[in-house]
């Protein structure tokens, strides 16, 4: 168990080895990989339709942002299609939801405080909301832009900032763990634990994952349709590099 939980170093091209063996594994199993990012773009459809319709369209950035807090947990699915790609099979849409009928206890507090943590975001959010630019109608069209531009600008400045601080310390406790606690590797405890030291371990390398990762996927979120195709290679990618870190045991 110590072998398994002592991380190889990364390097900044195992990044781009990472984002190659996402390709690779969306072209190998295409159809059940969009499939299951249709999932995650209908709801944020429904979400953004709704945000919009509110009148509240800047708050768009910081629920796609927010995305990044729950996101380790809910792709999931995608761990287990690559998985099992990877032992040479063709896994199917169902593959990818039984994969949170299999998950550990562990893996299912990590959500609780994920989503915990996702709250208090949008709960910061909001009230920094009604401080920068209050209760004013401000729908997807952009007539508001001239009058409001300044508060909107300061919103999303500030909201970033916010939202980074806790999307990293996300990311420094779940990018290895959540593939190891579902792979069996760890508990709970020393899974977060392990991530952590990756992460910290690896400060550069991870800082520009991190940032790669986190702008490809918010920019999809915000534009939906290319979301089918950048959640699967960044999701195996994510799966990829993990195994870098953590390469398979031989059993």
């Amino acid at each position: 168990m110590t072998t398994t939980l002592t991380p190889k170093r990364l390097a900044l091209a195992d990044i781009g080895i990472a984002i190659g063996s996402g390709l690779t594994t969306l072209h190998t199993i295409p159809r059940v990989s969009v499939a299951y990012a249709a999932v995650f773009a209908v709801l944020g459809m429904i979400l953004l339709t709704a945000i919009g319709a509110f009148g509240l369209s800047p708050m768009a950035l910081p629920f796609a942002g927010g995305f990044m807090l729950v996101g380790p947990i809910m792709l999931t699915g995608y761990f287990e299609l690559a998985r099992l790609q990877a032992l040479g099979k063709r896994p199917d849409l169902g593959d990818a939801f039984r994969a949170f009928a299999r998950a550990p206890a562990g893996l299912w507090m990590l959500a609780v405080l994920c989503a915990f943590l996702f709250l208090i975001w949008i709960t910061d959010a909001g009230v920094l909301y009604s401080f920068t630019i209050g209760g004013v109608h401000l729908s997807y069209d952009l007539e508001w832009l001239p009058d409001k531009g300044d508060d909107v600008l300061a919103f999303e400045l500030w909201g970033a900032l916010m939202g980074s601080v806790l999307a990293y310390m996300i990311f420094t406790i779940s990018a290895f763990s959540v593939p190891l606690i579902y792979e069996g590797r760890t508990g709970l405890v020393q899974g977060v634990s392990a991530s952590a030291r990756t992460v910290l371990g690896n400060f550069l390398v991870c800082l520009v994952w991190g940032i790669v990762l986190g702008t490809v996927i918010v920019l999809s979120i915000l534009l939906l349709p290319v979301l089918l195709f950048t959640l699967p290679v960044m999701s195996y990618a994510s799966f990829a590099l993990y195994r870098r870190a953590f390469p398979p045991q031989p059993r």
